[in-house]
């Protein structure tokens, strides 16, 4: 996929210190955001606290899935109509307004109706950052970009899964108070420190909705390959605890599993990303793919600690393998004017698999068995991934510019 020659990149997080300003501006601003990603993760514990148990609870995580369906579709076409800068002041200013509804909300409905609004704002972020990330470097340097974003990601969510037992411990509003303060902070980020480029032009033939990506042969092959991909990884955060659970050990070992992977991402991702950043990216994207579906499957093997612990470790080598690369090779497909909304429909199958993988996963593990979804995941991963691997010869005939052109 590259277009020019660059100097090779040192196994060391200097691979990360050409990016301009404004991706560490956008880097500094998600590990801020992701500190305060703490309403999510303990949304079943506040719940119960307010007495919603049972089939309840489905209707607000329900609600709380869809709006990561929804959100990511308007986010893409905003970040393309209106800004890529203005669309993530509406999703962080309207995501923290939705927090305060969700905590003072009455009922189930209320409750239900506002965890809709907290993730489809919230989800309307994402495709905006990644089109101004796409927008701020070329194509040789957009994986690495996109790298050093998950990397703030990884880094806030290890924090603030530290941060969000101490809080809930002293009441739940805390949890609300420091997620809703975040989500500001960060607006006040973009607000202050970032500047957008002027956008492309969009011809007339593409108008402004999702056309311009459905007549995309190319990335309608491969969006639903990465999504399968996603899907398999999404099952590290249902269907682990699952396993965890059936195996009669406790939460804490759950708990333990998270500090392992985060431990792993954030010390090994930017020296594996610097070694890999010069290798053909759709094999380094497969390669990865592989382990994680592999670690995965290592799930229906493991009865203690020592086995969830070689699992965890290889489906986490596997996701500092593939760190940015699904998001830098859409970004590549897209013309300039439609960055926006190739995000937006990269983020949306990251939507759809976590929906899958909350449904139809966690429905496959409890009627048809855990080990059908093991299999499932190392035989789809896999094919997935090898699929990919075939069309490295389309993707590195498609240049940004000649789409642009």
């Amino acid at each position: 996929m590259p277009t020019s020659p660059s100097p090779s990149p040192s196994p060391s997080p200097s691979l990360f210190r050409g990016l301009p300003p404004i991706v560490w501006t956008i880097f500094a601003g998600t590990i801020v955001n992701r500190l305060g990603y703490l309403v999510t993760p303990f949304l079943v514990f506040f719940l119960a606290s307010r007495g919603v148990t049972g089939t309840d609870t489905t209707y607000v995580l329900g609600a709380l899935g869809a709006g990561n369906l929804i959100g990511p579709v308007v986010g893409g076409i905003l970040a393309d109509r209106v800004g890529r800068r203005t669309t993530m002041l509406i999703g962080l200013t309207g995501a923290a307004a939705a927090q305060g509804a969700l905590f003072l909300a009455p009922g189930v409905w209320t409750m239900a109706v506002a965890s809709l609004l907290v993730s489809t704002a919230g989800s309307t972020v994402s495709p905006a950052a990644y089109a101004l990330l796409a927008d701020a470097v070329d194509s040789e340097r957009r994986q690495r970009a996109y790298a050093l974003f998950g990397w703030g990601v990884n880094i806030g969510t290890a924090v603030a899964g530290v941060l969000g037992g101490y809080l809930a411990a002293h009441g739940y509003w805390l949890l609300f108070a420091v997620d809703a303060g975040s989500m500001l902070l960060y607006a006040g980020v973009v607000a202050t420190r970032l500047e957008e480029p002027a956008r492309a032009k969009t011809p007339e033939k593409d108008g402004i909705g999702y056309g311009v990506v459905l007549r995309d042969r190319l990335a309608l092959l491969l969006l639903p390959l990465f999504g399968i991909q996603l899907f398999v990884y999404s099952l590290t955060e249902v269907a682990l605890p699952l396993a965890i659970r059936d195996s009669g050990l406790s939460p804490a070992v759950y708990g333990a599993m998270a500090a392992v992977n985060a431990v792993l991402v954030v010390a090994l991702q930017p020296f594996l990303t610097a070694r890999l950043a010069r290798l053909p990216q759709l094999a380094v994207q497969s390669a990865g793919s592989v382990l994680i579906a592999v670690g995965v499957a290592l799930t229906g093997l493991a009865d203690g600690i020592v086995g969830y612990t070689v699992s965890v470790v290889v489906w986490s080598l596997g996701e500092v393998v593939v760190a940015g690369i699904a998001a830098g090779v859409v970004a590549n497909l897209a013309p300039a004017h439609a960055r926006g909304r190739y995000q937006g429909a990269f983020s949306w199958t990251w939507g759809v698999a976590r929906f899958g993988a909350l449904t139809v996963g966690v429905a496959a593990y409890t009627t048809l068995g855990p080990a059908v979804l093991w299999w499932t995941a190392l035989l789809a991963g896999s094919a997935a991934a090898a699929a990919t691997l075939a069309l490295t010869k389309r993707v590195d005939r498609r240049h940004p510019h000649d789409l642009a052109a």
